[in-house]
């Protein structure tokens, strides 16, 4: 036992050692427009990733109209003033490179992995559409029909689809996290163009964007063409919408069941947390990982190995720029009662909040998240996608060199305390998945 945590320990040690030598070097600085330029060099391969991050997601939706953000991840590929309809990714792809997008509650991504002789190529395409992006009646129906498949493959169809819409609607009653990223199809079907438009001019402006530009690059050549592209696209004149509301405090346990064409019933626990960034959201994200990280963590030992009550468990912290949610879940095997798997779901956070963990389990714990984050930042696309994030979402891109110290500054006493303060009946909504066949018993 003591060769085991021994053993534990000096893997822990040689991770943060491996991390604090390798710190990652990037330059940013503001165009007049207000468009921010974050530049990282990594000549390791001839690639570059040209990404752009702007500050809107479904939170910036009005409740009317959802799934206005998702649905620009796709109408911003339709083509610009100087892209052909349809040409756009077509065109990344014939120079060798590839492309894609992808939209949270908070903000929209697109990015583009390209040779490092093409990085002009990439930098121009971002810019015409950052400036003329091809808004019109034909592309808005295009995408409406898009948008729309897509919910009914990705949600409508699928089992447990609609968990997190259903879970999101049952936890928020104000806030706009009350609705998802894929928003409403009817919404979008009642939309005109010129609202549209709106939301283009209103939100696809350089200083509501980040531009994050890492790889084989020669860094004055790179400034030099991103002032050539982007410096003469207009600034955003409009004021930039924010949700200023705020989610009251929850006083009461939510409940809801949900009927779904389904096998095994589920359990879903949402429970409010602090927003991304602040010191007890890195606890709330450890204790996710001491719950449900592996095949060796609690729930997964206590409720599918042991007591043989789940065939799956998930622990997900859903920590956002506003305050989020910390989500259970778990599926019933076959011929369990969902109460009595939601008491054992509760069974093991009562343990987390009144049995200390042990020295071995919590170094365990420290080495898995050390390991995780080295591993999300040591591609080139995990790179400059938490630069991109780091910025325009916590205020300070330094933390790609600093954040690790924070998970690390978790205690075991923090994990007692965050679970005694979060982790309550009070501050949550359940919801019971069950089988629609269970509907008229």
């Amino acid at each position: 036992m003591k060769r085991k945590l021994l053993s534990t320990l000096l893997l822990g040690a040689s991770l943060t050692a491996a991390a604090q030598s390798n710190k990652i070097e990037f330059t940013e600085y503001d165009l007049p427009n207000g468009l921010h330029v974050i530049l990282h060099q990594d000549k390791t391969t001839p690639t570059v990733a040209v990404t752009m991050m702007y500050h809107v997601g479904s939170k910036n939706e009005n409740a009317d109209r959802t799934g206005f953000a998702h649905f620009f991840e796709h109408l911003m590929f339709e083509g610009s003033e100087n892209v052909e309809r349809g040409k756009y990714i077509n065109m990344i792809q014939s120079a060798g490179g590839a492309v894609n997008a992808n939209t949270s509650f908070d903000r929209t991504y697109y990015y583009q992995i390209l040779p490092s002789n093409q990085l002009a190529l990439g930098l121009w395409m971002e810019a015409d559409r950052m400036r003329a992006a091809k808004i019109d009646q034909q592309g808005v129906e295009t995408q409406r029909q898009v948008v729309k498949e897509e919910k009914k493959q990705r949600i409508d169809n699928q089992p447990y689809g609609s968990l997190l819409e259903n879970t999101f609607a049952t936890a928020f009653s104000v806030h706009p996290y009350r609705w998802v990223p894929i928003g409403s199809a009817q919404y979008i079907d009642r939309a005109s163009l010129p609202e549209f438009m709106q939301f283009y001019k209103t939100f696809y402006v350089p200083n509501n964007a980040t531009l994050t530009i890492a790889g084989d690059l020669d860094i004055n050549q790179t400034k030099a063409w991103v002032d050539q592209y982007f410096s003469r696209i207009p600034k955003g004149t409009g004021t930039i919408p924010r949700p200023s509301v705020e989610e009251p405090a929850q006083i009461e346990e939510g409940r809801k069941v949900v009927f779904d064409n389904i096998q095994l019933p589920a359990v879903v626990q949402a429970f409010h947390t602090p927003a991304q960034g602040t010191d007890d959201s890195y606890a709330i994200n450890m204790l996710t990982t001491l719950l449900a990280g592996g095949q060796s963590s609690r729930l997964n030992k206590a409720l599918v190995d042991k007591q043989q009550k789940a065939v799956t468990v998930a622990s997900i912290p859903m920590a956002m720029e506003d305050p989020g949610l910390f989500i259970n879940l778990a599926v019933a095997n076959m011929g369990v009662d969902v109460h009595d798997l939601e008491r054992a779901m509760d069974a093991e956070i009562e343990r987390v909040k009144n049995e200390p963990i042990s020295d071995q389990e919590f170094q365990k714990l420290r080495n898995q998240l050390e390991t995780e984050y080295i591993n999300g930042i040591s591609t080139l696309e995990g790179r400059t996608e938490k630069l991109a994030s780091y910025h325009a979402l916590y205020g300070n891109t330094n933390l790609i060199n600093t954040e690790l110290d924070k998970i690390l500054a978790v205690t075991k006493e923090d994990l007692m305390r965050v679970a005694k303060k979060y982790l309550t009946k009070e501050n949550r909504a359940v919801l019971h998945y069950l089988p629609k066949v269970a509907q008229n018993r």
